[in-house]
């Protein structure tokens, strides 16, 4: 003999049920929307940088153009990290570097606001397009650095977008 499972009543939806789901729904959708927000910013940092670099390169590598009073734009090739440190380690800088986006993609699944996703997706293109050179352009691992100042080290457009991408995620409070 099989036992028979005995159905009550299913409890109606409440107003607050529907509007739990509600709201689940539409976090899923914010959600979504921050995380493409975050990708589009990276992928136009990416495309951006990589340009100018290749600009650059084509342009002013023999010939460096003086702009204005402490700004040029000249190649130079920086195979270290920021201020030309830990030049030569190549491997590691990569290593580093794939970890960080990693932990990017894990910061931008729980990103709230508008402002935190460019922030991320600032700070994730200009490190892929960073590693972009060290793996794929003939320069040794080199990063090409492009926009030169008298007051500061040579830096390019993926630099530039990592300390904006790093100065608002911290205004954003994450």
């Amino acid at each position: 003999m099989h036992p028979v499972q005995e159905r009550g009543a299913v409890a109606a939806l409440t107003a607050d049920d529907r509007g739990h789901r509600a709201r689940d729904s539409a976090g899923a959708g914010r959600s979504l929307r921050l995380r493409v927000a975050t990708a589009a910013v990276a992928v136009l940092v990416i495309v951006v940088d990589q340009v100018t670099k290749s600009v650059a390169v084509a342009d002013f590598s023999r010939q460096p153009l003086h702009l204005v009073c402490p700004l040029s734009f000249q190649v130079a090739y920086n195979s270290g990290v920021a201020f030309s440190l830990f030049r030569g380690l190549t491997l590691w800088i990569v290593g580093l570097g794939l970890v960080l986006v990693c932990v990017l993609l894990a910061i931008s699944r729980r990103m709230r606001s508008p402002l935190g996703a460019v922030s991320i997706g600032l700070v994730m293109g200009g490190a892929l397009s960073n590693l972009a050179d060290r793996l794929f352009r003939p320069h040794g691992g080199a990063v090409i650095d492009w926009i030169a100042t008298r007051y500061w080290p040579t830096f390019n457009v993926a630099d530039a977008c990592i300390v904006v991408g790093v100065i608002l995620f911290l205004w954003a409070g994450r």
